[in-house]
């Protein structure tokens, strides 16, 4: 199977292409393809701009681009930024499915459960449409509507809607770990905000599973189906390292350090994969501290 992945060095995309890469013919999209190539090794192709590939010999997209939305402060100049590095990728990819006259059987295209919004703590399945209207659900919600341009007969179109990705090395689990450690961890604001998480086996998994299962198409949220709040994150994250949690991050500090972009941290979304479940798919890791466990041994 031929597989065109973007975001190929990001925390996800990297980690495909090391499950994938004797599996599959890769083709990587990189801005900085030298580097990419060096990063991935010699068994993925590496390329630089989408008019280096034939999209009729493409039998799998897999767009996972886009800037980090966690690291810098959400300016004017940020948020285009953000936007721009996933709405045009998107869109230059769907133009390309539709010009091609043997177009991929598949696009699964990225997007996170911030296309809900702020919530409370009420659970949320991929129907649910009483979206609160913040940038983030203005990010996703654009990316979305772009993928889905690519959908038609001979082409299938799954929308990631991703939570916390937990993984062993880099994603938000590492941003935690040096104060959890030092028994310096603790819960964020209130604490009540849920937290909708992953373990990065079973996102791997469930893009393999939709790859695998040819009537699979819509919106799926990539979250696993215990999400919790942050003060149950905090505490089970702080028992797995037998460290105590003393010091909670009083939401006014980090408004102050991050600004808008601190919402991500001080609201949150109970998000359930109902429609994973309802295909059949069964998570290695349903619940939090079997993951982080097994993330911490």
């Amino acid at each position: 199977m031929h597989i065109l992945l973007t975001g190929g060095t990001g925390l996800i995309g990297s980690a495909l292409v090391a499950q994938w890469q004797q599996q599959h013919k890769l083709t990587v999209l990189s801005r900085s393809a030298e580097k990419a190539q060096r990063r991935l090794g010699t068994n993925v192709k590496v390329i630089s701009t989408l008019t280096d590939v034939d999209f009729n010999t493409v039998d799998v997209v897999v767009n996972l681009a886009g800037e980090p939305i966690v690291g810098k402060r959400w300016t004017a100049a940020q948020k285009l930024v953000l936007c721009n590095s996933r709405w045009h990728c998107t869109e230059q990819i769907v133009l390309a499915i539709k010009a091609a006259s043997k177009p991929p059987k598949l696009l699964i295209s990225g997007s996170a459960i911030g296309v809900y919004g702020a919530q409370q703590s009420q659970c949320i399945s991929e129907d649910y449409s009483h979206y609160h209207n913040d940038f983030a659900h203005q990010l996703c919600q654009r990316w979305e509507t772009l993928a889905l341009e690519a959908e038609s007969p001979s082409t299938r179109v799954c929308i990631l809607r991703t939570g916390i990705v937990l993984a062993k090395a880099g994603g938000a689990l590492s941003k935690m770990l040096p104060a959890f450690k030092l028994g310096l961890g603790g819960r964020i604001g209130s604490g009540e905000q849920y937290m909708s998480w992953i373990h990065m086996r079973d996102m791997l998994r469930l893009i393999d599973f939709l790859l695998l299962h040819p009537t699979l198409q819509g919106t799926f949220n990539a979250t696993a189906p215990t999400p919790v709040t942050n003060s149950a994150f905090s505490q089970s994250l702080a028992e797995v390292l037998h460290r105590p949690t003393l010091l909670p991050m009083p939401a006014i500090i980090l408004k102050f350090a991050m600004g808008e972009m601190a919402d991500l941290l001080l609201t949150g979304q109970r998000v359930i994969p109902a429609n994973l479940s309802k295909a059949g798919f069964e998570f290695t890791f349903p619940t939090l501290t079997p993951a982080l466990q097994e993330l911490l041994k």
